[in-house]
């Protein structure tokens, strides 16, 4: 199946409107179901040596996703600077609050991901959960090659793209998840990525160790570690 980028029903929605509140319910709860956050931490540990001073979430959402992350790996990681980058502001202060109770401290910024300035220390790890597939090609190329110029470590899970995306949906009305997330999660999957597609985008990768490959039933995984 050919890969297909279309608009997200969240993505169109004020982030107050009730069937946005109501999906991003139902994405932390898909999420959970994914392991999502767990695949991450593994990846991290596999790939870090040592305790990152910061970590950025591209397209974070509400933040939920990184507060599981900073959850799984707070025992090992400590006094860790949390950046979550995105289009809205989602993140409540209930939720920046409860990483500085993980030893972790978080800033949330509004921005545009192409626009966004990075704070230009290539010891911070970039990651980024479902977001790579809302950009078509030559857009996610210009994203990979700002995030290679500024991090040293870059990890992405996104879906994996597969024949049968209706399924999903189908099965995500057994749980209760609304409308919007139904459609949103078969666009998602049409759009996601299969084989070593995002590698194959990804600049200079001679000085670029690259694992990309399926995760878990529904989930793609890819990394960019810089060779020393």
């Amino acid at each position: 199946m050919k890969r297909q980028v279309r608009p997200e029903l969240l993505d169109t929605l004020p982030p107050d409107d009730p069937r946005a509140v109501r999906s991003r319910h139902d994405l932390r709860r898909i999420n959970w179901w994914m392991r999502n956050h767990v695949i991450m931490a593994r990846a991290l540990q596999e790939n870090l040596g040592s305790e990152p001073r910061r970590i950025t979430e591209l397209g974070a959402g509400d933040g939920n996703f990184l507060l599981r992350l900073a959850k799984e790996m707070s025992p090992h990681w400590q006094d860790v600077d949390a950046t979550l980058l995105d289009l809205q502001k989602n993140s409540s202060a209930e939720t920046l609050a409860s990483f500085l109770a993980l030893g972790w401290r978080a800033e949330a910024v509004v921005a545009d991901v192409f626009d966004w300035t990075p704070p230009g220390d290539a010891d911070a790890v970039i990651v980024a959960n479902l977001f790579l597939h809302h950009f078509q090609d030559a857009q996610l190329s210009r994203l990979l090659q700002k995030i290679s110029q500024n991090t040293n470590l870059f990890v992405a899970i996104e879906p994996h793209r597969f024949t049968l995306p209706l399924l999903v949906g189908k099965l995500l009305w057994l749980i209760a998840c609304n409308s919007v997330t139904r459609h949103d999660a078969v666009v998602s999957i049409r759009a996601g990525f299969a084989g070593r597609e995002i590698s194959a985008l990804w600049p200079d990768q001679s000085n670029w160790q690259l694992t990309e490959r399926r995760a878990g039933w529904f989930s793609h995984l890819f990394i960019a570690r810089r060779r020393e």
